[in-house]
Order: structure tokens, then C-alpha cells, then sequence
């Protein structure tokens, strides 16, 4: 790893299958709650910008995924939405049982992603992944999602 690149990535996605399409977002760092809820709020705002209502969110258990704060967040944001209080989407939340991958429709994309945009003998850095990652999925690179540093 070179000096000053990243130690953590994450990428939050959203497959659209009725379009083919993918949306993305890159995490500087792990995914927690507060950057679930910033994907969310942006998802929620193209899917609204695209003239859609509402969005079914197949989701694993992940605790970025189920935490009080996202749980929260998504009440608050439904009732401000379906009030016309606020642009955007309904979001309802679809939750998977515990270890059923296969379930969750995004999941093979993600394998067939990771095995394309991989290399076996070298570890790609952050900015050629990112590249590759929106080439592969024909998607354009959005602002990466950042946590906040206290």
C-alpha cells in the first residue's frame, strides 16, 4: 500500500432492475449509520428526480443496515415525504433473513463486479478500483461519501 492511501473503502449500491442500472456511491472509511442515511437521502432524491414514489429495500442485517439511528432516520424521512413535506421517495425496508445472501437480489451482481474489476496477483489502489468499479457497472462516480472527523 503507498504512503497516504486509503486504508478503507466501501461501496454502497442500489441495483435498479427494471432500468439495468446501478447506483453508487464510495466511502471514504467504513460504512456506519450516518452515511447510510446520506446514500439513502440521495438515493431517495434521484429516485423522486426520475418520477418515481416509492423504493422496496431488499436488506441484509448489516448494523450499518439496522441501527437505531438509520431506523429512525427512515420513519422520520416517510412521514416528511408521504406529508409532501420534503422532495423525495418513500423507503420501505424489506429486511432479509439472518445469513441469506442469495436472497438479496444485488448480490450477484456484486460477485460478477468483484470478479471482473479484481486482479489476483496485486492489490489495485483506491482510485484505480473506484475506476474500475464505474467502468464495470457503466455508472458515473459520484462525490465520495465521507464520515465525518470529530
Amino acid at each position: 500500500m503507498a504512503k497516504g492511501e486509503r486504508k478503507a473503502l466501501a461501496c454502497y449500491g442500489l441495483w435498479l432492475p427494471a432500468s439495468e442500472r446501478m447506483l453508487l456511491r464510495f466511502v471514504d472509511g467504513r460504512p456506519v449509520s450516518a452515511i447510510t442515511v446520506e446514500f439513502l437521502e440521495w438515493v431517495s432524491l434521484a429516485l423522486h428526480r426520475g418520477g418515481k414514489q416509492a423504493l422496496l429495500l431488499v436488506w441484509d442485517n448489516a448494523s450499518w443496515h439496522d441501527s437505531k439511528a438509520v431506523r429512525t432516520w427512515l420513519r422520520e424521512h416517510n412521514r416528511q415525504v408521504k406529508a409532501g413535506e420534503k422532495a423525495g421517495v418513500r423507503l420501505v425496508v424489506c429486511p432479509l433473513p439472518t445469513k441469506s445472501p442469495w436472497l438479496n437480489p444485488i448480490e450477484p451482481k456484486w460477485l460478477h463486479g468483484k470478479r471482473h474489476v479484481a486482479e489476483a496477483d496485486r492489490v489495485l489502489g483506491a482510485e484505480e478500483l473506484m475506476a474500475r468499479v464505474h467502468a464495470y457497472y457503466r455508472c458515473p462516480a459520484h462525490p465520495m461519501l465521507s464520515q465525518a472527523v470529530s
